[in-house]
């Protein structure tokens, strides 16, 4: 069966039961709820859901469908769906425009809201789109082919529905608006348009929760949780419910390549969930059939019970991490290796080498930790970004790193 025919399949099994879950999901369903949407949203089929395909478009109606069988209310501007059209600027110097009118390319944000006459508001979001054929931000080297995206970014979307499931059957003093965001590839443009023009009241939202790359979990069952510094109300809690021992990688920091920037920029608490960088990240090979779907269902509950821990504190305080005060490093240099983001000891653990630049000219490898460059001790990811952004092209600097428990040093040209 393709997915063409799923998909119509799909809508007879909604109409057949008029929308409406009327039980509370158990774990063997949502389960198969999560394989299913991820199957789906990172089929062949959709092309990748580059921003303003036909694929995109399809993702955003399967969500319509699947938010409108659940039983959430429409908060977009039209019904589910919020569209905005971005204007590509003929100068590389000067942004992206935003919004309604003009010509470019149109994404869809698609919201989805539960009321539960309460003053504050829990956003959880998401983003759907990816990168179509590969294009600018694909990691690929070889001909064009369907980025599928599954864990970057369907794994994400699945499980925002799995908490929609979830939570429409809890009672809670909180509403809960659910956003799956279109154009996060391209410079997080569907969050950044909705934080802008907001569907409800920005000053009810309490915090927000990101989920971007939740579908390959560890063996250790690493979870990586982004942005606890932005409300003294997170890390007291996290371990707390924490029941199913997974290991929590914290980091403070509310900004980040991901929807939840846009909303710690508009002095919001955020948390950004994620399992961790692979292999396949940005190519052809993330694939549905990779997804840790037991890890995935973990991910769920346990933001579940964070958000039920958390319900029973007054709206949170906001608090302002230190990288967001204009002190954030800047680059015009690149080592070319991907950071392990869920290794948690002293200095930067490398996940990945690209072809072709310094560091695999220098003999980097995947697992090396580095732990000096030039003069700077790197002890973390901010303090190898600071040193990293000491750097120009052309430069030459030593780099210290460990390899199976022995100290070693390369020397790096940029």
């Amino acid at each position: 069966m393709n997915q063409k025919s799923k998909y119509i399949l799909l809508l007879l099994a909604g109409s057949l039961t008029m929308w409406g879950c009327d039980t509370a999901p158990t774990d063997q369903s949502l389960l198969e709820g999560l394989k299913t949407d991820v199957t789906y949203l990172a089929a062949d089929d959709l092309g990748g859901r580059a921003i303003g395909s036909d694929g995109e478009q399809r993702a955003a109606k399967y969500l319509e469908i699947e938010f409108e069988r659940i039983g959430l209310e429409p908060k977009g501007t039209e019904l589910y769906f919020q569209p905005f059209t971005v204007s590509k600027p003929t100068n590389p110097h000067e942004e992206a425009v935003i919004g309604t009118d003009g010509e470019g390319v149109t994404g869809t944000n698609v919201i989805g809201f539960i009321d539960n006459q309460a003053d504050k508001t829990i956003v959880i979001g998401a983003h759907f789109d990816h990168l179509g054929m590969g294009a600018q931000g694909s990691l690929h080297r070889g001909d064009s082919a369907i980025h599928n995206g599954a864990d970057d970014n369907a794994s994400g979307t699945a499980a925002l529905v799995a908490l929609a499931k979830i939570l429409k059957h809890q009672k809670h003093s909180s509403n809960f608006l659910f956003i799956a965001f279109s154009g996060e590839e391209n410079g997080l443009w569907g969050s950044n348009y909705f934080v802008k023009n907001p569907t409800i009241d920005l000053s009810t939202v309490n915090y927000m929760i990101n989920m971007d790359m939740v579908g390959r979990m560890n063996e250790e069952k690493t979870l990586a949780i982004n942005g606890v510094g932005t409300s003294p109300s997170f890390l007291p809690i996290l371990e707390t419910v924490n029941t199913d021992s997974l290991k929590l990688v914290t980091s403070e920091s509310g900004v980040g390549p991901s929807d939840h920037t846009s909303f710690y920029l508009q002095d919001l608490p955020v948390l950004h969930f994620f399992t961790g960088q692979h292999e396949d990240y940005h190519k052809p090979s993330d694939d549905s059939n990779l997804i840790n779907y037991d890890g995935l269902l973990l991910v769920v509950k346990y933001i579940d019970r964070l958000v039920g821990q958390l319900d029973a504190e007054p709206k949170l305080a906001f608090t302002k991490t230190k990288d967001s005060n204009g002190d954030s490093p800047r680059f015009t240099v690149s080592l070319g290796v991907v950071p392990d983001y869920l290794y948690d000891g002293k200095g930067m653990r490398i996940d990945g080498v690209s072809e072709d630049k310094p560091a695999q000219a220098a003999g980097l490898m995947k697992g090396d930790i580095i732990l000096q460059m030039g003069d700077s001790t790197i002890v973390d990811m901010m303090s190898y970004m600071r040193a990293l952004s000491a750097f120009q092209k052309g430069d030459s600097t030593s780099v210290t790193y460990e390899r199976a428990g022995a100290k070693l040093e390369a020397k790096v040209k940029f």
